[in-house]
């Protein structure tokens, strides 16, 4: 059997309690503030028999919301080691595709499903899953860079405009159901009045959509240094497993049909390019290292996989595999063989960042966070305002007392990523800390807003606006912030009472 089908039944068994739930309608609603706001936007019909579409700005304000429902539903990876490569490794395909300087947004959504999909305004989901399904950085990429090409094609947009007479707050929740997956919650659909046979469309990108979307990809995969074999080899070997999957496919092939026509086209087109070396990057083993050691319940399972794995050299890159057995060990809390582990990955790699990142938390784990402050302290000297490392500062920072410091690093990165829900949870606590409380309450404001917890964020800015001391800017601010989140429940409630 496949190595890939292994890994997908072996994370079922090890994990089941993290299987993804369906996205349900009635939450989706999120989404319909954009068709109604107090403040005078309004998207047209995506079916205007004018054959309008929408707006950058309108798509824009669509991909957001689009967001704050898919991380208040589903588990959005936030840790910032894992989201910095994701984003990365989308980035330098982006930039080497028909999207030069568009703005995307790339995320891992954890769960064992076998799927990747391109949202609104450019918001490019993958699933842990698939990254664990791939066998080199290339053919994750190449599922990247074939989303980013429908993204560049307009091909969702365009297949709204064609398969759809449906107004637009509807369709913009049948858009989120059926790009992330799972079922769909007739019940609630029935409870906001919708149509049975309305949910029951399904929004297929074409045959062609397809074809030039892998055409594009390659091209993208090879300008940006990747390997353009590693499309059909990935659709190739996905096409061989079908058989397998019997009425259970992923959702990645019910959305992405192989065919033996898709992977010769794409082999053809693949064979224009020379054969070279593709280096890899580490970080893509490091994060399969990661995920392969979170698939098991316990331990002391993963220990095991990890030991027996590098005694008997079956791994793609030792450095990696040493990672994950260091994982493993520190979650066991083996912490003097972890150690032992780490120090020979530092000594052979000094200069990689998710070992130093490693070695502080194992020093913090270890009782000692005044070391694990120095070697970050160090680290982001190396490498200013490297993410992952200012993250683990700040949180380094705090919990030795120097709240003050913490916070300073993390308003200092917050307006390079302002819809960042980890980085305003933790400056929301850093400056908790400083006894700054007001300031605190409105940045915990901002951390469920981005995560789609706006019952909580409207919580949050009425308690910093008792605040007396509060400057007058601020209250302007915080009112303009409250009266949108206002009329968006009320938005919210008004579809959920249809």
């Amino acid at each position: 059997m496949c190595r890939h089908i292994t890994s997908f039944i072996m994370w079922k068994t090890v994990k089941p309690g993290r299987w993804l739930l369906g996205l349900n309608l009635l939450l989706l609603s999120a989404l319909l503030p954009l068709a109604s706001a107090s403040d005078g936007f309004h998207l047209p019909e995506i079916g205007d028999s004018s054959g309008s579409l929408l707006t950058p700005a309108q798509e824009q304000r669509l991909g957001q919301a689009f967001m704050r429902s898919v991380r208040n539903h589903y588990p959005v990876v936030s840790d910032p080691l894992i989201a910095d490569y994701i984003q990365s490794l989308g980035d330098r395909l982006a930039s080497n595709s028909e999207a030069a300087g568009q703005q995307f947004h790339f995320f891992l959504i954890d769960s064992p499903a076998v799927n990747a999909f391109a949202g609104p305004a450019g918001h490019i989901g993958i699933f842990s899953g698939l990254v664990l399904t791939t066998e080199t950085e290339s053919e994750l990429a190449s599922v990247v860079a074939h989303e980013i090409a429908h993204v560049t094609q307009k091909h969702l947009l365009r297949t709204f405009d064609d398969a759809s007479r449906m107004n637009l707050p509807i369709a913009a929740i049948s858009l989120a159901a059926i790009l992330v997956g799972g079922g769909t919650d007739l019940g609630a659909a029935a409870a906001m009045g919708l149509q049975a046979g309305m949910l029951q469309r399904k929004i297929n990108f074409t045959r062609a959509n397809e074809h030039e979307a892998d055409r594009i990809g390659i091209n993208t995969l090879a300008n940006a240094n990747f390997d353009p074999r590693a499309m059909p080899v990935f659709f190739g070997r996905m096409g061989r497993a079908t058989r397998f999957y019997g009425s259970t496919l992923p959702e990645f092939l019910r959305t992405h049909p192989v065919t033996t026509t898709r992977i010769s086209d794409s082999r053809g087109r693949a064979e224009a390019y020379p054969y070279k070396q593709y280096p890899a990057d580490v970080r893509y083993y490091l994060l399969r290292a990661t995920l392969r050691e979170q698939q098991y319940e316990k331990a002391e399972d993963a220990i095991r996989f990890f030991r027996e794995t590098l005694a008997d050299g079956r791994y793609r890159n030792e450095a990696a595999q040493r990672y994950g057995y260091v994982l493993a060990l520190m979650r066991a809390k083996d912490l003097s063989l972890a150690r032992k582990e780490l120090d020979k990955l530092l000594e052979a790699y000094p200069n990689q960042i998710a070992y130093q990142l490693l070695n502080a938390r194992l020093y913090t784990q270890s009782g000692e966070p005044e070391i694990a402050a120095l070697i970050l302290e160090t680290a982001l000297n190396e490498a200013p305002d490297n993410y992952p490392i200012t993250m683990a500062y700040a949180q380094t920072l705090i919990a030795i007392g120097k709240p003050v410091t913490a916070r300073k690093i993390l308003e200092h990165t917050a307006p390079h990523r302002p819809r960042d829900a980890a980085l305003y949870k933790l400056l929301a606590q850093a400056t908790a800390e400083t006894g700054d409380t007001s300031q605190a309450h409105e940045y915990q404001a901002d951390h469920y807003y981005i995560s789609g917890r706006l019952e909580q964020a409207k919580q949050q800015l009425m308690i910093a606006l008792q605040d007396s001391n509060v400057s007058l800017f601020r209250e302007e601010r915080m009112s303009a912030q409250l009266k949108q989140i206002q009329s968006e429940l009320v938005e919210l409630k008004r579809r959920h009472k249809k």
